[in-house]
């Protein structure tokens, strides 16, 4: 969204670390959390993923959302990040509660609970010790769930950027230019503040250190 300026989170972390992929929908989230969390656990970590809830949702989902369906998904999507926090070092999440709530906003009607579910994903947003943002880089495919259409993934993807600026969320926006370097990008930021064991036995063209370009 042009005019909004991306706020960059400083990556101080202690302790166990809670990661969040947020973004419209048919971005690659799903797949960036999976190639990252494996390559955590080569390196000794323990890794949880919190997978996309709405996709368990037993209710009306994309344009067709009620609030009772968003707020189904806000609190699944916090029980399965507790559960989650309790088993590993780290856990990633594709998708935080604040991109969930803005699907939610689109069912808005004005009932006093909205106050209190904003309220609620406003305070659970502090709990990520880093949001990386992914850009629209493609037109969403069908995968049997989620919405092709063009205009809502860009609604959505608006409705993200507006939140974050509005909030003043700290985020780590990602290259659309540089999508074949997301993972190595990511693992860059993170595995400094990780130390992890290095990998004694690297697959061909995986490199050791987390400095320099990516292997091609």
């Amino acid at each position: 969204m042009q005019g909004v300026q991306a706020r960059v989170t400083p990556l101080v972390f202690s302790g166990r670390m809670k990661i969040a992929f947020i973004g419209t929908h048919g971005v690659g989230k799903t797949t960036l959390c999976y190639d990252l969390a494996a390559a955590l656990k080569k390196r000794d970590l323990t890794v949880e993923l919190v997978r996309e809830v709405a996709r368990e949702c037993p209710l009306p989902i994309n344009r067709e959302t009620t609030l009772k369906a968003q707020a189904w998904i806000l609190h699944t999507q916090i029980a399965w990040e507790l559960q989650a926090e309790a088993k590993a070092d780290v856990v990633f999440c594709d998708r935080a509660v604040l991109d969930n709530f803005c699907y939610m906003r689109r069912a808005f009607t004005g009932a006093p609970a909205e106050a209190v579910l904003q309220e609620l994903v406003r305070s659970w947003t502090k709990t990520y010790d880093v949001l990386f943002k992914v850009p629209i880089v493609g037109n969403p495919r069908f995968d049997g769930v989620r919405d092709t259409d063009l205009k809502f993934q860009r609604e959505i993807d608006g409705a993200i950027e507006q939140t974050l600026a509005v909030w003043g969320v700290p985020h780590v926006p990602l290259d659309p230019a540089r999508r074949g370097e997301w993972g190595a990008l990511v693992l860059d930021a993170l595995l400094p503040r990780l130390r992890p064991q290095e990998l004694l036995f690297p697959e061909p063209g995986e490199r050791l250190t987390t400095t320099g370009a990516p292997n091609a």
